[in-house]
């Protein structure tokens, strides 16, 4: 660390020389030529090229399980580094002084001194020069003054945290640094984060891994590659099936957006006598098994129930095959339970999905249901054909009797790269520290479910940008505005709903909890909002 720091030092020291240069009038500097802010560091003793070592086997996190269910801890010794054609200080910017140059013998650090210049400029300059030695390499100088700049403040905070082995703060300062296109400062700390996560540890430990998976990847500029490499090596489907039910059962997450959703549906449709339900991620169908046991049991008798499922490919993976598959499992429940049902599939993204795909019948209530599905969809930021608020005005045009939406609270659609890595931080801290609540540690499975159920998530959100960047999600005051403007307007829950909801969270963790406001309901981790629901007609 010290060969590093020493590095940073003289790089530094350069920004630091022209922070000051800028400041002294230009007549004490004469006869020297304009020398570029952005001076290039070069070292004999350490060279100035840093070569990037781009391979996936080396640091790829979310392949650090072994079939036998051994793990490996996040330690690869993999590195990434930068050759001069991608550093942002290239070589050919750097400059030499004339070989006439006057240097004072009082300025160790080698800057050019004029005769005409100030001497007090020279030694505020010596004086920066020293704190900057000091911060990073101790306290072996004197410091002259004890005013410290803002690198300064940065660096002492990052050196502090790691000193404490605070893990979320390591995190922000290695994202900070790849924001700023700063790689040595970038390249260091993730050496440091290697040391410091686990994918079988606490719950940031676990969650730290994925992230600096991220980060290695975006500093690669292989997000997207990664990212597909991933899903082209997901466990068998059976295996991922398992996983996803893992994750249904010991959260509530999914459970209170489906209830929710199926809570306004049924309050919706309470006297309608054909109900056609359109479900645009039906996934494995398991949203509509209770909501089937609902119409059959309401006085008079069940509607007759037309359900449309859409979906892509990446579900019909983990269900192993096509949505045939759901259409035979709801159909089989419902024949159970004498419910007269039909099932029509449409597999295709939604991207793809038009009126006449739909197959809209005259006489049906129609119900739309968005369930964590519209923010896949990318909006006016991503394309112009903006398929977010396209669908939501085709939906409109069908003159639906209810449309539920429920997605999570949290904000990575636009925004910029480092407030978007400090919201996944926050977001995903509060879902791995409820999973380590209700799945023990020594769960074998527990590293499966995370890696292959939200750690994919997580790289897509800091290492892809554009159309790869597939995983965007808006606050509800976002997903409010969006409805409004496609003529939407609210449809409030019913008591009944949010009674029921409440008794289902009495099986997990005191920390979740419920809250109504605004005409939505919001599942949250202690003072985290997580998964917010509404409906609208």
């Amino acid at each position: 660390m010290q060969a590093y720091l020493r590095h940073r030092s003289s790089v530094m020291a350069s920004r630091v020389y022209h922070q000051v240069k800028q400041e002294v009038k230009p007549h004490c500097f004469p006869q020297f030529p304009t020398i570029d802010d952005s001076l290039c560091y070069t070292d004999s003793n350490h060279g100035s090229n840093f070569s990037v070592k781009n391979s996936r086997e080396h640091y790829c996190t979310l392949e650090s399980s072994s079939a036998n269910g051994s793990y490996t801890v996040y330690n690869s010794s993999s590195t990434v580094s930068f050759s001069p054609n991608v550093s942002p200080m290239p070589q050919q910017e750097s400059q030499s002084y004339p070989s006439d140059m006057h240097h004072s013998p009082d300025n160790t650090y080698g800057s050019p001194i004029s005769g005409s210049c100030i001497i007090d400029d020279v030694s505020d300059l010596r004086d920066k020069l020293r704190e900057l030695e000091t911060v990073m390499l101790g306290p072996d100088s004197d410091i002259v003054d004890s005013t410290t700049s803002p690198e300064m403040a940065s660096w002492r905070l990052v050196m502090d945290a790691i000193s404490k082995g605070d893990l979320k703060q390591v995190l922000l300062s290695c994202a900070k640094a790849v924001s700023d296109n700063d790689l040595l400062m970038a390249q260091w700390l993730m050496d440091e984060l290697r040391k410091m996560v686990s994918v079988s540890g606490e719950p940031i430990q676990r969650l730290g891994a994925y992230m600096l998976e991220g980060l290695v990847a975006r500093l690669a500029s292989s997000g997207s590659s990664i990212y597909k490499a991933l899903r082209c090596k997901e466990p068998a489907s059976a295996d991922l099936l398992s996983y996803m039910h893992i994750l249904y059962e010991v959260c509530p997450y999914f459970k209170f957006g489906y209830m929710s959703a199926n809570g306004a549906i049924a309050e919706a449709m309470k006297d309608e006598d054909r109900v056609h339900i359109i479900d645009f991620q039906i996934a494995q169908g398991s949203q509509w098994d209770t909501l089937i046991q609902a119409f059959a049991a309401r006085p008079g008798g069940p509607p007759h129930i037309r359900i449309t499922g859409i979906d892509d490919s990446t579900s019909a993976y983990a269900r192993g095959g096509g949505l045939n598959i759901v259409g035979k499992k709801l159909s089989k429940l419902a024949e159970h339970f004498k419910v007269p049902f039909e099932f029509q599939a449409a597999a295709m993204s939604g991207c793809e999905v038009q009126q006449e795909h739909l197959q809209i019948q005259p006489g049906e209530a129609l119900a739309v249901n968005f369930a964590f599905m519209l923010h896949h969809m990318p909006d006016e930021s991503v394309s112009t054909e903006n398929h977010r608020d396209r669908l939501l005005r085709l939906v409109k045009s069908l003159s639906p009797k209810v449309v539920t939406l429920v997605e999570q609270e949290s904000n990575t659609n636009t925004a910029p790269f480092f407030p978007r890595f400090r919201e996944t931080l926050n977001y995903y801290t509060a879902m791995f520290e409820s999973i380590d609540m209700t799945l023990p540690r020594e769960h074998k499975k527990r590293i499966n479910v995370e890696q292959h159920c939200l750690a994919r998530d997580v790289v897509n959100i800091i290492a892809c940008e554009g159309p790869e960047r597939v995983e965007r999600h808006e606050l509800l005051g976002k997903w409010r505005s969006r409805l409004r403007m496609a003529g939407f307007t609210p449809y409030p829950l019913s008591s009944l709903v949010n009674a029921t909801i409440k008794t289902l969270l009495e099986n997990y963790c005191d920390k979740y909890r419920l809250e109504e406001r605004d005409e939505a309901l919001y599942l949250g981790w202690m003072n985290r909002d997580l998964v917010a629901a509404c409906a609208w007609k």
